[in-house]
């Protein structure tokens, strides 16, 4: 019997989490369920997901901290469920790793549409199998397909979102993009959105490519419009395919 990807359901209301299972059983999807925050970081260590739907309000550790500490190691998608509709909540969640949130009351269907497009952004890159990288740009190279990216034929540990704004800002080496542009492509799908979301995603877009990257500043802030990719300056002459 075939089993469907494992999604983990962080939540300590045990009707509510019981709900979720239903749908996303119904979904072909296999649920797990971990009422508090040290024993979802365990189950994510010993059955790493396919995705996380992480309540915030959680006991043992709330869900920001748990978020933060998936985070460390993993590109997992994460789904925030929170009753905290207030903006600077939506911002930090989002700041600290999380690729979409969803304030309570929430329908079931919904949080099912938001795996399943959170997953089929995720397919490759989360699964771990190999794929050739694209023709370079830069020396960083993209996967469509798999929503993955390299730097020189290095893997970059990116979430979904922080993949689609790299993506977004490769398109155009040197184009100037507005926070609106950047928002419209890295929440398609999306609602009632900051733009300071955006500056976090660039914050933690470029924490990686320093990581990763011999002088990984390359992405410029250009004060009251927005963002723009400068390639380092000896992979100028790489060829696009982009």
């Amino acid at each position: 019997m075939n089993v469907g990807p494992r999604v983990l359901v962080v939540e300590d209301e045990v009707k509510l989490a019981a709900l979720l299972c239903e749908y996303l059983r119904a979904a072909g999807y296999e649920p797990r369920v971990a009422e508090d925050g040290p024993s979802a970081l365990q189950s994510v260590a010993a059955e790493p997901p396919a995705a996380v739907l992480l309540d915030l309000n959680l006991p043992g550790l709330d869900g920001m901290e748990v978020c933060r500490r998936i985070r460390r190691d993993s590109a997992v998608p994460i789904l925030m469920l929170t009753a905290r509709a207030d903006e600077i909540d939506r911002i930090l969640g989002l700041e600290i790793g999380a690729d979409d949130y969803l304030c309570k009351p929430y329908s079931p269907r919904e949080v099912v549409a938001r795996v399943r497009a959170l997953l089929r952004r995720s397919q490759g890159r989360m699964t771990g199998v190999a794929a050739a990288p694209g023709p370079e740009l830069g020396g960083f190279a993209v996967d469509d397909a798999g929503q993955r990216a390299w730097w020189r034929g290095r893997v970059l540990p990116l979430t979904p979102i922080e993949w689609r704004l790299l993506r977004t800002l490769m398109q155009q080496p040197g184009r100037v993009y507005s926070r609106a542009q950047l928002l419209d492509a890295i929440h398609a799908d999306f609602r009632d959105v900051s733009d300071r979301a955006v500056d976090s995603h660039v914050k933690n877009l470029r924490r990686k490519l320093q990581a990763a990257v011999p002088g990984g500043d390359c992405i410029a802030s250009v004060y009251g419009v927005g963002y723009r990719l400068d390639l380092p300056a000896d992979e100028g002459s790489a060829t696009s395919g982009l």
